[in-house]
């Protein structure tokens, strides 16, 4: 028996018509039968013409498209003089290639450095003459490139970086299923195990076919009368198609959706039997019976023919004479089914035989035979047509029976002799259906799931996720895992990019909806990929951050967020007597999380807990950083501390201070400098010392309650404010001095270990070896000031993504901050907000990080829906005119985001106000728009919210702004002015950004929200 091992499978196709877009656009207008079939546009006439032709009206009739000067020279990274360069034929291969690979749901990444061939077939347009025609070619350095055939073979290897033979076939008529010919043989003695092979046809000038005209090829009528007595030539067409191959036993393994397997080809040549360019029966024969010989398929299993089918005088008997010698020597009892794409979309010339074969492959694969079309009477030069042929005038059902899949033979004939026949063949029965849904219906999908999108162009993220809506509106069986899956899997991701997390299809259609139109939903998210992304920093905050039930839903929905709680509660066991799952989950009755006894290790539990949950999304940290409490955690998840000794620390450490209670001890926030605090604090010596040093403008103080309430009044009459934590005692004072021996014994035998992750010590304010954490280094993490705008500063010199690893985002603002005051922008995210604390919450800050070029493993989440690869719409490409002039490169910055008015910027900012709001109240986006004259304060937005718009306005205007922005124009009017001064004309520095005042009196900073943190006591 034949190894099917032999066998290639077309995983992937792509074609592209006038009038027709794509595969499905395609299979719609043959089933249809319908033709593209028409005149040559007027607007794509030559400026240079030579006297009227005789047949000047036979060359204008054909299949053209309406324009062919349209490109997307930035997404191929072409330089606009190089595109315009290109004759059209290469920019039109290198677009389908594209699409063909899509289709193949295969990444291009996944394809770099391999040995995959690239075999196409191409012929000149004629876009040369009209370069010499216009006095282009006198300066124009490029033209080499731009007019070489086998750059398009070249320039697909170029795209995709692989590295198999890269070939452009020119045997005439035959060259793309030459060329398809040729790598199937390739595939099959191992040279390789993927090939790309395809055709493109265009005609920059319809006089070129003159010569065809003379020769008497061209039909007068304007149509392909195939295998008809009024058979009296061709139409010439436009576009192409490509074809991606793979070895079929590869294909299955990897369970590719297949559309056909090409079963068996062969190539041949007339020699000195016929003339030129007469086709030779003979040679046909020899052909199609060579491509039954590589096979076992006998002729009598193929049941269509996609003819060469030119609808010529002589073509098409001598062709149907050949096929008829072939059913005779070979026995064939039963009549053969012929047709002619041609008659569709006319004769595509170099590409016509793969646009035969996908046409072929498309009725294989859906079990459809369609028409061929103007066929009326057969050709009176073959006696007995119906005795051994059948033309289909309508479509039919095709279907197979155990033992005889459907089979299809596609032939193409080179004008000078050289022929090629390739037999098709119905994917394996392993094979779903095309267009059915490979999922279990939308009920498998139920959840919250991402739906990652991405493009080179904010203008094409917007086209895609329009596509992706009209494609999933039109086929409601596709369920959400299967989307996301594909989207994930079988897409490239590129540097702009947007993250839907809908819960249910129609949350999930309206996101897409607004992100199409150029906004966002509340459960959506959308950024650029930053240059540098620098390491990821987990930031675990103090005390402060704590809510009651915290950690409920997660603990439900995440598996490894409940498995670490669980081993949390069992380390802490020993030294409590409380229920840690009831504190998280805020079950009743539960300890209060008002006990600072219970509410450190309840916290310590969560951020280590949430921190397993980043790991689980391939978020790892290459450094911590902790703010008091926040430590303990911090040395837990580098590894510096086994989960047992953290837990015993923070245990005994926090009952420990229960004793500072009542002693009359506090703390206070202030909206200050450092060194504005420092230089005050010593009228308050040995009563008053800096608790923590959180960012350029924000300090804590700690020490005797009549001090704080002096510090207070001194800094009202100096404009400062000053807020008081709560809390009933004086962390990071000498106050602490009362527990240091209780401490030190309860923790002596706890033993530290170096780690792999990076430590930057609060206490010292740099990295420190984590085998220094010992008993001493956690009282003084208690007792000294926390260095925490120290560390985050030099952290952010280096580049880094800094995750919040907490309940409630209380350092965001902090630390955002301090990115204003070195002008950097790094990705700062939280990971629970209060009163959400659900998966989609997590994944929402995950998206976060996506957008901005961050690693994220989102495949864990659809593991358990067990999610299958189906097809999504290709790529959007942004098409300008390139033709022989330089592209319009004209406008501003403001004109291409649409943000040139008043108005405009309004509407964006409320707009992403009220998705913010949305959000964090947990309801729909249902469009509704804030009152533009209302405090952001009274609309509801926290400190973390407002770190979130600014987020949102930053990555829709193209521009850093301050995290403060918020407070400092406190109503969607008065943001919107501010940001659309930004947007002026004028060129701004990018260096000089809009400070922020700190003291009470700049405007926005009597705004309470600002001060939320200090409030929390995450000091």
């Amino acid at each position: 028996m034949r190894s099917t091992a032999a066998d290639i499978a077309v995983v992937g196709m792509a074609c592209r018509f006038p009038g027709v877009r794509n595969l499905e656009e395609f299979w719609r207008l043959l089933l249809d039968g319908k033709s593209t079939v028409g005149v040559f546009p007027e607007q794509r006439a030559v400026d240079v013409r030579p006297p009227s032709h005789p047949d000047a009206a036979t060359v204008n009739a054909g299949s053209f498209f309406d324009s062919v000067d349209l490109f997307d020279a930035d997404f191929f990274g072409i330089p606009p003089a190089e595109a315009v360069a290109m004759d059209p034929v290469q920019r039109l291969g290198l677009e389908l290639a594209w699409e063909a690979v899509e289709d193949a749901r295969v990444p291009a990444a996944a394809l770099a450095g391999r040995g995959v061939d690239v075999m196409v077939a191409g012929a000149p347009s004629g876009y040369e003459l009209l370069r010499k025609l216009s006095g282009s070619d006198r300066d124009d350095h490029y033209s080499a490139l731009g007019s070489s055939g086998a750059l398009i073979a070249n320039r697909i290897s170029h795209l995709f970086d692989i590295r198999g033979m890269s070939f452009c076939a020119d045997s005439g008529q035959s060259s793309s299923l030459v060329a398809l010919a040729l790598a199937c043989d390739r595939i099959r003695s191992g040279a390789v195990d993927m090939a790309i092979a395809g055709g493109v046809h265009l005609i920059a000038d319809p006089e070129s076919g003159l010569g065809l005209a003379n020769l008497g090829v061209l039909s007068p009528d304007g149509r392909c009368f195939t295998f008809d007595e009024r058979a009296n030539g061709f139409v010439r067409g436009e576009g192409g198609a490509f074809v991606v191959l793979k070895r079929r036993d590869l294909a299955v393994a990897d369970h590719d959706r297949i559309h056909a397997l090409v079963r068996g080809w062969g190539i041949g040549s007339g020699g000195a039997a016929f003339r030129m360019p007469d086709p030779s029966p003979e040679a046909q024969a020899a052909t199609v019976l060579a491509a039954l010989e590589s096979t076992d398929v006998p002729f009598d299993g193929v049941e269509y023919v996609e003819a060469h089918g030119t609808g010529t005088r002589r073509g098409d008997p001598a062709e149907l004479s050949g096929l008829r010698t072939v059913s005779r020597r070979t026995g064939r009892s039963r009549p053969l089914v012929v047709g002619s794409v041609k008659t569709n979309v006319g004769h595509l010339e170099p590409a016509a035989g793969i646009v035969g074969l996908v046409k072929a492959a498309l009725c294989v694969a859906h079990g459809r035979l369609v028409p061929s079309l103007n066929h009326r009477t057969p050709h009176p030069s073959v006696p007995d047509f119906h005795e051994d042929f059948e033309v289909p005038r309508a479509a039919r059902p095709w279907s197979s029976t155990p033992g005889r899949p459907r089979r299809a033979g596609v032939s193409s004939f080179g004008m000078g002799g050289t022929y090629a026949h390739v037999i098709l063949e119905q994917a394996p029965e392993e094979q779903a259906a095309p267009g059915a849904a490979h999922g279990r219906g939308a009920a498998a999908g139920a959840g919250v799931l991402p739906w990652v999108l991405s493009a080179r162009s904010a203008p094409a993220l917007r086209e895609q996720a329009a596509r992706l809506r009209d494609h999933l509106t039109a086929h409601t069986a596709l369920s959400a895992a299967d989307v996301g899956h594909s989207l994930l899997t079988t897409r490239t991701h590129f540097a702009h990019r947007a993250v839907v997390l809908g819960d249910g299809r129609a949350e999930s259609l309206a996101a897409l909806d607004a992100l199409a139109a150029g906004g966002e939903a509340a459960r959506s998210v959308r950024g650029t990929v930053a240059e540098h992304t620098g390491p990821v920093v987990f930031v675990f905050p103090g005390q402060g951050s704590q809510w009651v039930g915290m950690g409920r839903q997660l603990y439900a929905q995440s598996e490894g967020f409940a498995q670490r709680i669980d081993e949390c509660a069992r380390a802490l066991a020993p030294w409590t007597d409380w229920s840690l799952i009831d504190v998280v989950t805020g079950a009743e009755p539960a300890a209060s999380l008002d006990r600072v006894d219970v509410v450190q290790p309840a916290l310590f539990a969560v951020m280590v807990s949430l921190a397993q949950v980043w790991r689980s999304l391939g978020v790892v940290p290459d450094a911590v950083v902790g703010h008091s409490q926040g430590e303990i955690a911090a040395a837990c998840v580098s590894g510096g501390l086994t989960l047992q000794d953290a837990a015993k620390i923070v245990a005994l450490r926090s009952r420990a201070l229960t004793e500072l209670t009542g002693l009359g001890g506090g703390m206070s926030a202030v909206s200050a400098s450092a060194d504005w605090v420092r230089d005050r604090l010593p009228r308050w010596s040995g009563r008053l010392s800096t608790a923590a040093v959180n960012g350029p403008g924000s300090v804590v103080i700690s020490g005797d309650g009549a001090a704080l309430d002096e510090f207070a009044a001194m800094a009202a009459g100096e404009g400062v404010r000053v807020r008081r934590v709560k809390v009933d005692y004086a962390s990071h004072s000498r106050h602490v001095e009362r527990v240091r021996e209780r401490l030190l014994d309860a923790v002596a035998d706890i033993a530290p270990r170096s780690s792999s992750v990076a430590f930057h010590s609060t206490v010292t304010g740099a990295p420190l070896d984590t085998r220094a954490l010992d008993a001493s280094y956690w009282y003084e993490n208690l007792s000294r000031t926390v260095l925490f705008g120290t560390v985050v500063e030099d952290l952010m010199r280096g580049g880094g993504v800094f995750v919040e690893v907490g309940p409630h985002p209380v350092l965001e603002v902090a630390v955002a901050q301090t990115a204003d005051s070195l002008a950097v922008s790094p990705p700062v995210v939280g990971t629970l907000h209060k009163g959400d604390g659900g998966l989609r919450d997590v994944l929402l800050s995950a998206a976060e990080l996506h957008v901005r070029g961050v690693p994220v493993d989102w495949q864990p989440l659809f593991t358990a829906h067990q999610p299958r690869s189906i097809g999504l719409p290709t790529y959007a490409f942004q098409r300008q005119r390139y033709w022989l002039t330089e592209p319009d490169t004209d406008g501003t910055a403001t004109a291409a985001t649409g943000l040139d008015s008043e108005r405009a910027v309004l509407s964006l900012v409320s707009a992403e106000a009220a998705a913010v709001l949305s959000r964090s109240a947990d309801l729909p986006d249902r469009g509704v728009r804030p009152d533009p004259d209302v405090s952001f304060k009274d609309l509801g937005l926290d400190s973390s919210m407002a770190v979130r718009l600014r987020n949102r306005l930053a990555a829709a205007v193209g521009m850093r702004l301050p995290a403060t922005v918020a407070f400092s124009h406190p109503t969607v009017r008065k943001l919107s002015r501010h940001l659309f001064s930004l947007l002026a004309p004028e060129p701004a520095d990018p260096q000089a950004l809009p400070q922020t005042p700190t003291q009470s009196g700049a405007e926005g900073h009597s705004d309470d929200e600002l001060f939320e943190l200090i409030d929390r006591g995450y000091a």
